[in-house]
């Protein structure tokens, strides 16, 4: 058997769609026979997600979504992974399948300009450009392209304080923005044309394309990229990075991180130790028990649940 029997399938797509209770009740039934695992998040603006499972059991699910109105399009990004990085599966009904908070920017309307992986860094490499990571905080710190401006926000909806401030020093820059897998800078994207900037350009397929198809050699790609699976990381050729999670505050732990006074698996980080309560502190150290408990028996436990990227 192969060392990694998992196929991990990230996709999204802005597409207007409609009926949604009755597409998410198919869908998760479709998955859960299909032992398909991951989230998928439905909303007027399109669909948003991550699975993974055996490999028929993905085609069979992708192929019911690409029979779906507007979606024969769809073009996932695959990775593969040695166990199963889900616990579950969720399909789930959302106002917005990426959330910035701006219910007048729609993608589909008005986008920036798509760039292919392959010229990805002649673009970059341009002076006068302005390299922007739309990603958080927590992302960028484990990885980045050369010349990226970090806004450092901790979730996507602060992005349009980000752009106000650009507005405000009155830079109207010609931009190339790039996040995990090319939804939230294509949101971005639009947001920024909606208010003004005229040269806006995004990488087509985000990291996980330009990780999966630029030779390392030519990267300008530096660290690792941030998942949101129990993979947490990954590097060039898509192969699982080694950085680990504090599943107290969901950020990504490097070797060294773990070594910190501070650092109590599942419960604190040198991160978020002064950001929770004794209470939710308590409360973390016994999921963590719970989690052992069901690790022992060789079972999952759910309690050590994931973030969405829509919730990030």
């Amino acid at each position: 058997m192969s060392q990694t029997p998992y196929l991990v399938a990230a996709l999204y797509k802005f597409v207007r769609m409609e009926g949604l209770p009755e597409k998410r009740a198919a869908l998760q039934a479709l998955c859960e026979a299909q032992e398909v695992r991951g989230t998928l998040l439905l909303a007027p603006e399109g669909i948003n997600g991550t699975i993974a499972g055996p490999d028929q059991g993905i085609e069979s699910v992708l192929a019911a979504l690409r029979a779906l109105p507007g979606l024969g399009g769809l073009a996932p990004k695959y990775s593969r992974a040695a166990r199963q990085p889900f616990y579950r599966m969720k399909v789930r009904l959302k106002r917005e399948i990426v959330t910035m908070g701006q219910p007048d920017v729609d993608p589909n309307l008005i986008v920036g300009t798509y760039v292919k992986p392959q010229d990805w860094n002649a673009l970059i490499s341009d002076p006068d450009v302005l390299v922007l990571d739309t990603r958080n905080d927590y992302e960028v710190e484990i990885g980045t392209f050369e010349r990226a401006v970090d806004p450092r926000t901790r979730r996507f909806r602060q992005f349009p304080d980000f752009v106000a401030g650009l507005k405000k020093e009155g830079k109207a820059p010609k931009v190339a923005m790039f996040c995990t897998g090319g939804i939230r800078c294509e949101k971005a994207s639009a947001y920024m044309k909606s208010q003004g900037f005229r040269e806006v350009f995004h990488l087509e397929g985000g990291i996980l394309k330009y990780l999966e198809t630029v030779p390392e050699e030519q990267s300008l790609w530096k660290g690792d990229c941030f998942v949101f699976d129990q993979r947490v990381s990954v590097r060039h050729g898509l192969l699982q990075g080694d950085y680990d999670l504090c599943h107290a505050c969901r950020r990504p732990l490097a070797a060294e991180d773990k070594t910190s006074p501070l650092f109590v698996e599942g419960v604190s980080c040198h991160r978020c130790h002064d950001e929770t309560s004794d209470e939710q502190k308590r409360n973390f150290a016994e999921r963590q028990k719970q989690i052992a408990l069901a690790k022992s028996r060789g079972e999952d436990h759910i309690g050590a649940m994931w973030r969405d990227e829509e919730e990030a």
